[in-house]
C-alpha cells in the first residue's frame, strides 16, 4: 500500500514537471524567437549556425532549470495550501466515522490557504457540532425510554406473578388485574406519545389549516375532564370570549389543550381550582390555563418542555414527561408561542398565543 502511494507520488511529480517544462519551453521559445528577430533586424546582424545552436542549448537548459524550480515551488505551495488542510479534514472525518463527534478542525491561516478551504472547515465543524447534539439527544432518548418502560413493565410483572397465586380472593385478583391494566395503559400511552412526537419532530405531520371557533374547542376539550373535576371536587372557572376564530390545525391544537388540562387537574389537589380563559390581545388569541396546584420552582420551569422531564417525582407515576414536549412542538409548528409562570405552593399558569 505504501509502495503504491510512493509510486503515485513520483508519477504525479513527473507529470507536474512535464507540464511546467512544456509550458516554459513554449513561452521562452516564442519570446526568444521574437527577441532575436526584432534584434537582428534592428542592428542588421545575421546570426550564424553556431550562434543559433548555442542560443538553443542555453534556452533548453534554462527551460529545464526553470521547470524544476516551478515544480518545487508548486509542490511546496500545494503541500501548504492544499495537502495539509485536506489531511486535517480527512483525519477529522475518520474520527467522526469512529463515533467521536467532539472533533473540531482549527481555522487555517487565510494567507496560506484558499478561502474555500476555510468555508469547508467551518461547515465541517458545524456539521460535527450538530451530529454531536443529535447523538447526545439519541442517547438520552434511548436511556429515558428504557427507564420509563422499565417501571410499568416491572409493575405488570409483579402483579402478573401475584395473579398466579391459587388462593387469591376476588378482591385481590381485581386489584392486581387493575394494576396490570393501568400499567399497560400507561405503556401504551407512552408509546403513542413517542410516535406522535417523533412524527412531529421529523415533519411527518403536516398541519391541516382551517378556520374554527377556538372557544368551542376549548369547551369541548374541558368537558372531557368533567368526571375528573367532579371526583376530585375541583372548582372550574372559565372566562372565554365568544366568536374567536383562528386558522390552524384543530387536531394538533386539541393535543395542546388536552395536555394542559390534564396537567392542571393532575397537579391540583382536591378542593382546588382550575381557571381557563380565552381573549384577544394584539391580533393574538390568548389562552391561559391556571391551576392552584403545587406549582414549581424556576429551575423546574426551565426544563418542563424537555422530553421525559418530570419536575415532581411524586406525581411521575401519572405521566411520562412527554406531554409538554408534544405541546411545545405543536405550538412551534402552528407558529404560536407558549410560556409558563409558576410559584411553589400557589400553582402554575400556562399562556398560549396563536395568531389570528
Amino acid at each position: 500500500m505504501k509502495e503504491n502511494t510512493r509510486i503515485r507520488s513520483v508519477l504525479k511529480a513527473i507529470n507536474h514537471y512535464l507540464v511546467f517544462f512544456l509550458l516554459a519551453a513554449f513561452v521562452i521559445t516564442c519570446c526568444m524567437l521574437l527577441f532575436l528577430s526584432v534584434f537582428s533586424h534592428s542592428i542588421d546582424i545575421t546570426f550564424t549556425e553556431n550562434d543559433v545552436q548555442l542560443a538553443a542549448m542555453l534556452t533548453f537548459w534554462n527551460v529545464v532549470l526553470l521547470s524544476f524550480l516551478f515544480t518545487v515551488i508548486d509542490t511546496v505551495r500545494r503541500k501548504i495550501t492544499v495537502d495539509m488542510p485536506v489531511k486535517r479534514i480527512i483525519e477529522a472525518a475518520q474520527q467522526i466515522m469512529q463515533g467521536d463527534f467532539s472533533v473540531r478542525i482549527p481555522s487555517e491561516n487565510k494567507l496560506s490557504t484558499d478561502e474555500k478551504f476555510q468555508e469547508v472547515i467551518e461547515c465541517f465543524n458545524k456539521m460535527a457540532e450538530e451530529l454531536g447534539s443529535v447523538e447526545t439527544l439519541r442517547t438520552d432518548f434511548i436511556a429515558n425510554v428504557s427507564h420509563e418502560m422499565k417501571t410499568p413493565l416491572s409493575v405488570m410483572h409483579n402483579y402478573g406473578t401475584l395473579l398466579q397465586s391459587p388462593d387469591l380472593t376476588d378482591e385481590k385478583r381485581i386489584e392486581y388485574a387493575k394494576g396490570v391494566t393501568d400499567s399497560s395503559r400507561k405503556l401504551a400511552d407512552m408509546m403513542s406519545n413517542i410516535l406522535k412526537l417523533n412524527r412531529l419532530e421529523n415533519q411527518q405531520i403536516f398541519p391541516k389549516v382551517a378556520e374554527f371557533d377556538l372557544g368551542e374547542q376549548l369547551c369541548e376539550c374541558l368537558l372531557q375532564y368533567e368526571n375528573v373535576w367532579e371526583k376530585e371536587n375541583i372548582e372550574i372557572e372559565t372566562e372565554i370570549e365568544e366568536d374567536v376564530k383562528v386558522r390552524a390545525d384543530s387536531e394538533l391544537l386539541g393535543l395542546v389543550w388536552n395536555n394542559l388540562f390534564s396537567n392542571a387537574f393532575k397537579f391540583t389537589s382536591s378542593g382546588g381550582k382550575v381557571f381557563v380563559s380565552l381573549s384577544v390581545e394584539d391580533n393574538y388569541a390568548v389562552v391561559k390555563v391556571r391551576d392552584t396546584g403545587c406549582g414549581m420552582t424556576p429551575e423546574v420551569g426551565a426544563h418542563i418542555f424537555e422530553k421525559f422531564y418530570q419536575g415532581d417525582n411524586s406525581r411521575a407515576v401519572q405521566g411520562n414527561g412527554l406531554g409538554l414536549a408534544l405541546v411545545k412542538r405543536v405550538i412551534v409548528i402552528v407558529g404560536g408561542e407558549i410560556g409558563v409562570e409558576s410559584e411553589v405552593g400557589k400553582g402554575s399558569t400556562f399562556t398560549v398565543k396563536i395568531g389570528l
